[in-house]
């Protein structure tokens, strides 16, 4: 007997975005016909009727193999983005030193106090923060591909003011205003990804963004000590034109095609992205459309992030990975390398260091979409804290016998630049891209705009106590200190991954949700059974 309506619907609903391909043992014969069965044709209210089994189904839905190619493609155009949010924040790696200890090729003309040197630094956190719910809200309006291009005024509008300040508050305004461009990159493309991609490559997607934000950091690190100050802002400001150059030409996500009712554009993004015919994706669009629909029965409010189980898990669970991230000292690393090592009198000149390291986390971050998908989150998350431990308690120790002891650190002073690059390589595998991956799957659909926006606002507040006030625990405790309280955090981002984090390798989005629900899988009714357990 061929499946009713109401068996169609709960495997939409229970296998979200996956698509199932049919046995081997189907027909190989590929046959098109203009009639396609039925299709929604309104949103809202009870759930469209779609055509059933019984309907004729073109053969080349069931054989057409696809390619993932241009959804790597679409992935990494939107990360473009992610390069200008790395340029931005590699940014002060060189200029922070020349602002403080020069007044040569120094706009301000004078030396700014150790005070300013921490606003500059962490100011892009404030405008993260702002600019969190405000990329939220515009993707929900908008959609993913619009609001990706929107973040190219305040990207250019901040480099602008960069380019031509002349105070330090200029600076400062800058600043707040390019963080507000960088929390789109990393608000939306999550999203994006997320939403293209089919399963099987959904986690090398979305571990993308470090890659990407690495690739951003490298530009600035090879051309901020060699060029001037003018020169390197309107270098930085280039790559957001860049990326609407090439990101232009890229699809909307089908999700928000299919959550606006604009189901034909939906089926062509879908066809491009999947390299099949648009007659072949029709089963994947029905899925997404029928996942759509449950989950905007009714108008998602925030309320519905803490009063619904999965999504209050989904938030604690994001909140915590980007807490344990920021806490793990990355961002004061990234901002005040040049300075780091400086302190710690490297062996080899600042500049070559910080390219050394750079050039790491390139190679380090290129090789999570590799293995991400085999062997999961949660076992990259765990190796990436412990190196991150070992490379923390060795940087501290570095310091302690240097500041402290006043011991001859001659011998090793390889050690800093060692550790760093160990740190930065083991970071850029683990906690660098995984939150982000996680946050594009963790979320159910009608929540996913609110709760990325919370998560991120999240991320750059702590942020910014961090870089903030990182100089001063610093003056109090001694550099050595810093780095091993960065090493404690690390230790209880371990902890949490081991005991608590659920692993989302190879589940589609609705399994996740079944998961952070509480549903066991053997709870979920299978495609064809007459009754539910």
């Amino acid at each position: 007997m061929a499946p009713t309506h109401v068996q169609e619907e709960i495997e939409g609903r229970y296998k979200e975005y996956a698509y199932s391909p049919v046995p081997t043992s189907c027909t190989s014969t590929v046959y098109y016909s203009p009639t396609l069965g039925k299709y929604p044709i309104k949103f809202g209210g009870s759930l469209p009727k779609y055509r059933t089994i019984g309907d004729q189904c073109p053969a080349a839905e069931m054989t057409e193999k696809g390619s993932t190619l241009l959804q790597y493609l679409a992935a990494a155009a939107a990360n473009l983005c992610c390069v200008a949010a790395g340029a931005l924040l590699g940014w002060t790696s060189p200029i922070l030193p020349r602002l403080q200890y020069s007044v040569d090729d120094n706009p301000l003309g004078r030396k700014i106090t150790p005070d300013e040197n921490s606003w500059i630094g962490s100011l892009v956190s404030v405008g993260a923060v702002i600019g969190s719910f405000a990329a939220g809200y515009l993707a929900e309006r908008c959609g993913r591909k619009m609001t990706l291009l929107l973040s190219t005024i305040p990207f250019l509008t901040g480099w602008i003011l960069v380019a031509t300040a002349g105070v330090v508050y200029q600076l400062y305004a800058a600043r707040i205003v390019l963080g507000f461009a960088l929390s789109f990159a990393f608000t939306v493309v999550p999203m994006y990804c997320g939403e293209i991609a089919e399963t099987s490559v959904r986690g090398a997607l979305g571990s993308f963004l470090q890659l990407f934000v690495s690739f951003g950091l490298l530009y600035a690190y090879c051309i901020g000590p060699f060029v001037s100050y003018l020169t390197f802002a309107i270098l930085c400001g280039i790559i957001p034109v860049v990326f609407v150059a090439c990101f232009f030409m890229m699809p909307e996500s089908p999700y928000h095609l299919l959550k606006i009712g604009k189901r034909e554009e939906a089926i062509k993004a879908l066809a491009w992205l999947r390299c099949k015919s648009p007659a072949s994706v029709q089963k994947e669009a029905d899925e997404m459309q029928a996942a759509i629909d449950e989950a905007f029965k009714s108008e998602a409010k925030i309320s519905d992030l803490f009063n619904v189980k999965a999504n209050l898990k989904a938030l604690i669970y994001t909140c915590l990975l980007v807490t344990f991230q920021q806490c793990s000292g990355i961002n004061v690393v990234l901002f005040y390398m040049g300075s780091i090592f400086q302190a710690a009198h490297s062996a080899l000149p600042d500049s070559i260091s910080t390219l050394i390291v750079g050039s790491v986390q390139v190679v380090a971050s290129g090789v999570t979409p590799v293995i991400v998908d085999r062997l999961g989150r949660r076992m990259l998350l765990i190796t990436s804290g412990v190196g991150e431990i070992a490379s923390l308690i060795a940087l501290g120790l570095y310091m302690f016998l240097q500041d402290v002891t006043k011991s001859d650190v001659s011998a090793i002073s390889w050690l800093p630049i060692v550790s760093l690059v160990i740190f930065i390589s083991v970071y850029c595998i683990g906690w660098g891209p995984l939150p982000w991956t996680v946050m594009g799957e963790m979320f159910a659909s009608n929540v996913k705009s609110k709760a990325s926006g919370i998560t991120v606002c999240v991320c750059w507040l702590v942020s910014f106590f961090i870089t903030k006030f990182a100089n001063n625990l610093q003056d109090v405790f001694g550099q050595f200190a810093l780095f091993w309280i960065f090493a404690v955090f690390c230790v209880a981002s371990v902890l949490f991954t081991v005991l608590i984090l659920p692993e989302t390798k190879g589940k589609s989005l609705q399994e996740i949700q079944d998961v952070l629900s509480g549903v066991e899988h053997s709870e979920i009714p299978e495609f064809g059974s007459s009754s539910k357990k």
